[in-house]
C-alpha cells in the first residue's frame, strides 16, 4: 500500500488521535507530552511538504474519504493554494513547538502541561482541517474545532486577564461561527451541496438569488471577524497580550492566516471572480477596510508601552496586507497577498518569540524595560531587529517583497492611490519598530542587571525564523512561483 497516497488524510487523522492520546501520556511523565508534540508536527509537516510536490509535479490532489464519489462523499483538495498554506502553517507549528518546551514550563502550571500539549495539537488539527478541506461544512467544523481550543489556550496561562481576554474571543468568534453557519445552511438549502466543486458550477445561475447573497454577506462578516479584520478586530489585542507567550506566536503566526485562506477560498473558488466584481461590490468595500486597518493599525501599535499588544495591533494592519492584496482582483497583487501568508508568519512568530524570550529571562513585558537589551541578550535582539525590518520592508527581506508586489498590483489595477497608503504605513512601522531598537542598542540598562541570552531550545527557533525573513527575501522566487501559480487558479487566469 502506498501510503503517501493517503498522507491528505493523514496530517489531520494522526494530530486528531494524537490529541486524545498526550493527556495519558502525559499522566506516566509529563515530558512525553511535548516530545509527541513535537513528532506529531515534524510528521504533519512532512506530509504537507510531500503534498505540496505532488502538487507541483502532478497536479490538484483529489483523495475521497471512504471511497464516496463528491458531492456525496466528503473530498480533500490539495492545490497550490492551500498546498503552500499546510507547508506554511506546519513548518511554523513544528518551530514554535520546539521553542514552547521551556516558555511553556515558565508560564503554565507544571500540573497542566499535558493538557495544554493536547489542546495545542488540537488547535494544530483545526488549522489543517481548514486549508485542506474540499466540504464547506468541514471548514467550520475544523473552525470550531481551531477556536475552541484557542479559547482555552489563551486562558491556561498564569495570568488571570487571559480569561477575561478569552471570554471575550468566546463571544465574538461564537457570533462569527454562526454567521459562517448560516451562510453555509443557506447554500445548502439552494444547491443541495456543500462541496466546493460542485458549489462553484452550481452557484452561477443562482447569483442573483437573495438566498445567495444573504449568504455571501454573512460569509463575509463571519470571516472577517475570525480574521479581525479592521473594524472586526476587537478580540485580537487582549487575546495576543494576555496569551502565555508560545499561544501568542502560533495564534499570530497561523490563525489568522487559516482565517485568510478561509475567506480567499470562499470569495474566489465557492464563489467565482465575477460575483465578487459584478454582482456584489465586496472588493471595494473590502479594499477600503483594508486601507483602513492598515493605517489603523500602525497608528494604534505606536501608541502602545506593551510590546505584545504592540505586536497585536500591528497584526490588525498586516491582515490588511493580505486582504488589500486579494481585493485588488488582479495576478500580480493576489501574488503579494498570498506571499504575505508566508512572509507575516514568519516576521510575526519571530518577533513573538524574541517577547516570549524576554519574558522568560526577565520576566519584562513593557518596551521601557528594553533599554540596553541588546547587550544583554545579544542574539534575541539581533533576530528582533531582522524581523522588525522586514516588517518595514527593508529591501532583501520578505516584508520588501510582499509590498512590491502589492504597489505593483495596484498600478496594474490603476489603483495608485494605494501606493501612498503603504508607503504611509511602512513609514508608521518604521516609528514603532525604531523605538524600540533604538532602546536596544543605544540606551543604557542598569549594569546591576546582567542577563545572559535565552536557552538555546528557544534561540534556536526564534534565529530560524528571523533567517528565514532575510532568506526568503533573497531567494524570493521559491515562493513566489507557488503563489503565482495559485493566484491564477484564484483568480481563473485574470
Amino acid at each position: 500500500m502506498d501510503i503517501a497516497a493517503h498522507f491528505p488524510v493523514l496530517v489531520i487523522v494522526i494530530p486528531l488521535i494524537t490529541a486524545l492520546i498526550i493527556p495519558l501520556a502525559g499522566r506516566i511523565n509529563r515530558s512525553y507530552a511535548w516530545y509527541i508534540a513535537l513528532a506529531v508536527t515534524f510528521l504533519c509537516f512532512l506530509m504537507s511538504a510531500s503534498l505540496l510536490n505532488t502538487v507541483i509535479n502532478t497536479g490538484r490532489i483529489s483523495y475521497r474519504l471512504g471511497g464516496w464519489e463528491p458531492p456525496w462523499g466528503i473530498e480533500y483538495v490539495i492545490d497550490y493554494l492551500n498546498g503552500f498554506v499546510l507547508v506554511v502553517v506546519s513548518f511554523i507549528a513544528f518551530i514554535i513547538t520546539i521553542y514552547s518546551k521551556k516558555s511553556a514550563e515558565q508560564e503554565i502550571e507544571n500540573s497542566r502541561i499535558h493538557i495544554f500539549y493536547s489542546i495545542y495539537v488540537l488547535f494544530f488539527t483545526g488549522l489543517m482541517g481548514v486549508t485542506i478541506t474540499g466540504d464547506i461544512f468541514n471548514i467550520y467544523v475544523f473552525i470550531e474545532i481551531m477556536s475552541l481550543a484557542s479559547y482555552a489556550l489563551i486562558a491556561v496561562g498564569k495570568k488571570r486577564n487571559a480569561l477575561v481576554a478569552s471570554y471575550n474571543y468566546l463571544i465574538l468568534g461564537t457570533i462569527a461561527a454562526t454567521f459562517i453557519l448560516l451562510g453555509i445552511g443557506y447554500l445548502y438549502m439552494i444547491t443541495g451541496s456543500l462541496n466546493i466543486g460542485d458549489l462553484r458550477e452550481r452557484l452561477p445561475q443562482l447569483y442573483h438569488s437573495k438566498v445567495v447573497l444573504t449568504a455571501f454577506a454573512l460569509f463575509t462578516v463571519g470571516l472577517s471577524l475570525k480574521l479581525a479584520l479592521f473594524p472586526l478586530h476587537a478580540w485580537l489585542p487582549n487575546a495576543y497580550s494576555h496569551a502565555p507567550s508560545v499561544v501568542s506566536a502560533l495564534m499570530a503566526a497561523t490563525a489568522t492566516k487559516v482565517g485568510a485562506y478561509a475567506m480567499l477560498r470562499i470569495m474566489f473558488t465557492v464563489f467565482k471572480v465575477e460575483f465578487d466584481i459584478q454582482v456584489v461590490p465586496v472588493t471595494k468595500i473590502l479594499l477600503v477596510l483594508a486601507c483602513i486597518a492598515i493605517i489603523a493599525g500602525s497608528v494604534l501599535a505606536i501608541a502602545q508601552t506593551n510590546m505584545k499588544r504592540m505586536l497585536a495591533y500591528s497584526s490588525v494592519g498586516q491582515i490588511g496586507y493580505i486582504v488589500l492584496g486579494a481585493m485588488l482582483v488582479n495576478q500580480t497583487a493576489m501574488t503579494g497577498s498570498i506571499l504575505h501568508i508566508l512572509n507575516h508568519a514568519l516576521m510575526k512568530g519571530a518577533l513573538f518569540l524574541v517577547v516570549g524570550c524576554v519574558i522568560y529571562k526577565t520576566g519584562i513585558e513593557d518596551i521601557s524595560g528594553l533599554k540596553g537589551m541588546g547587550k544583554k541578550m545579544p542574539y534575541s535582539m539581533a533576530a528582533f531587529t531582522i524581523a522588525g525590518l522586514s516588517m518595514i520592508g527593508t529591501p532583501l527581506t520578505v516584508g520588501f517583497v510582499s509590498k512590491w508586489y502589492l504597489a505593483i498590483g495596484a498600478l496594474k489595477a490603476d489603483m495608485w492611490y494605494i501606493i501612498p497608503v503603504i508607503l504611509l504605513s511602512s513609514l508608521l512601522t518604521a516609528v514603532y519598530f525604531w523605538r524600540i531598537i533604538e532602546m536596544i542598542y543605544f540606551y543604557k540598562g542598569s549594569d546591576k542587571e546582567a542577563y545572559n541570552d535565552a536557552p538555546a531550545g528557544m534561540l534556536m527557533p526564534t534565529l530560524i525564523l528571523a533567517g528565514l525573513c532575510v532568506f526568503f527575501g533573497i531567494a524570493a522566487f521559491i515562493p513566489v512561483s507557488i503563489a503565482k501559480k495559485a493566484a491564477e487558479m484564484l483568480l481563473g487566469g485574470i
